[in-house]
């Protein structure tokens, strides 16, 4: 007798519009949906031009906050792509907060980034950590810029 295994992606976008109770100023009468269209529109304004480009980065950005989040200490990096994603999350600070409470058990998670970038394979290694993660990954996001890693510090605790 066989038995079937089912196996479950993890979608970026639940994960982050699930927060939206912590944060309903942030959606109120601003033109949006949810927190994921918030995010894409910031993405669109600052950094993105294209709308399905920065959907895919904001989802890389959160795969990789929320695996530092529930793997502390494992030493992670994204490169530039990513780190757009990754770094809109942690401007919108509220937002941010809402993460933290709910993925780093309440705490705060530093980004405590390197001057000098690491080119050692990490970004990606760490595309490989968010796929056992249960994310699904963008190689082609990550492959851009896996050589070119923008690590954070290791001395700064709980930092990712």
């Amino acid at each position: 007798m066989s038995t079937a295994v089912q196996t479950r992606t993890r979608d970026p976008r639940i994960i982050l519009n699930a927060v939206q109770g912590r944060v309903p100023h942030l959606v109120a009468d601003v033109g949006v949906a949810d927190l994921w269209e918030r995010e894409v529109a910031l993405l669109l304004r600052d950094s993105v031009a294209v709308p399905s480009l920065a959907e895919r980065i904001l989802g890389q950005g959160i795969a990789y906050l929320i695996t530092a989040m529930e793997r502390p200490g494992v030493d992670m990096g994204v490169g530039k792509t990513v780190d757009v994603g990754v770094h809109q999350l942690i401007l919108d600070t509220p937002l941010y907060f809402a993460l933290c409470e709910e993925y780093n058990d309440g705490r705060y998670k530093h980004h405590a980034p390197l001057i000098e970038r690491r080119r050692d394979g990490t970004v990606m290694r760490t595309a490989e950590l968010l796929r056992k993660n249960g994310f699904a990954v963008d190689d082609e996001l990550w492959a851009v810029d896996a050589s070119d890693c923008s690590p954070c510090d290791d001395k700064v605790p709980d930092s990712h």
